[in-house]
């Protein structure tokens, strides 16, 4: 049924496990605190360290981001971007980088206006590899997931720590690329997660599925990103970056000279963990 056989995340997951490590994934905001200054963090992840990429897609009512991301959103819609330009971002990103997988997230209702067919088409032309699209569940898989799969895309979906061995079955339907474990109940950037809980959860996870398992939601240093790498296949890192973007902004909240070097700063020093992590036994 699926065309997304053979991804760039697919051949990114394949080639990290024969390293025998996990994958950093690093998200950031389109758009966030402007376009330019958004395609020159982009190009600065992979060379930091970063093996898939995230981008948000900006929308003005976001329900699983926390503080940070819901701000990093309304900085990028305030310099004007839009899911267009969003693609167009990824499309510039891939002049210059053909193999850094990249994932957009974000919400269904900006690429229900867009059009399912005509997003599709234009993500798969930009060089888009994936969506994860939260607030679409398992059971309107016939709005998105089916016709991205169709498409070539994959489909990543949430697991979190409330989704039981009942409903997981249905969560890893047709869900392609990686799982995504969100590693506590809340939204992004909210709190620490229990490493050993998270280690557990994806054990469990892995019973049901051969996809990797990334874990996200409260990733906030090196040692926490080493942590998760012990036993997950990804670590997802998002409000840890937007936050060091803010701090990198003047006081009007414009880019500065120190914005991209900050946020390949962490993004190194997240990489470090991931690489240096001791690997649980298989």
């Amino acid at each position: 049924m699926s065309n997304a056989s053979s991804t760039r995340i697919d051949r990114r997951f394949k080639d990290l496990a024969v390293e025998g490590r996990a994958a950093l994934v690093a998200f950031v905001m389109a758009g966030d605190p402007d376009l330019a200054a958004s395609l020159d963090i982009l190009k600065a992840l992979p060379k930091a360290g970063a093996d898939v990429i995230e981008v948000g897609m900006p929308f003005t009512d976001p329900m699983a981001d926390g503080p940070a991301i819901q701000a990093a959103g309304l900085r990028a819609l305030a310099a004007g971007t839009t899911l267009a330009k969003t693609l167009k971002l990824v499309a510039d990103f891939r002049r210059e980088d053909q193999t850094t997988p990249i994932v957009l997230m974000g919400y269904y209702n900006p690429i229900y206006v867009y059009g399912v067919p005509a997003f599709l088409d234009a993500a798969k032309e930009s060089g888009v590899d994936g969506l994860i699209v939260v607030d679409l569940p398992p059971e309107e898989d016939s709005e998105l997931c089916l016709p991205a799969l169709a498409a070539g895309l994959n489909f990543i979906r949430l697991a979190t720590p409330t989704t039981d061995d009942a409903r997981l079955p249905a969560v890893l339907t047709n869900t392609s690329g990686f799982v995504y474990y969100v590693s506590i109940t809340g939204t992004t950037g909210a709190a620490t997660p229990d490493f050993s809980a998270t280690a557990r959860a994806v054990e469990r996870i892995k019973r049901h599925t051969g996809l990797p398992v990334a874990v996200g939601f409260g990733v906030k240093t090196a040692a926490d990103a080493a942590a998760i790498a012990a036993h997950a296949d990804g670590v997802v890192v998002g409000s840890a970056i937007v936050d060091v973007l803010r701090g990198s902004l003047d006081a009007e909240g414009r880019a500065t000279r120190d914005t991209t070097p900050a946020v390949a700063r962490l993004v190194a020093d997240l990489a470090e963990g991931v690489r240096t992590a001791a690997r649980a036994p298989a």
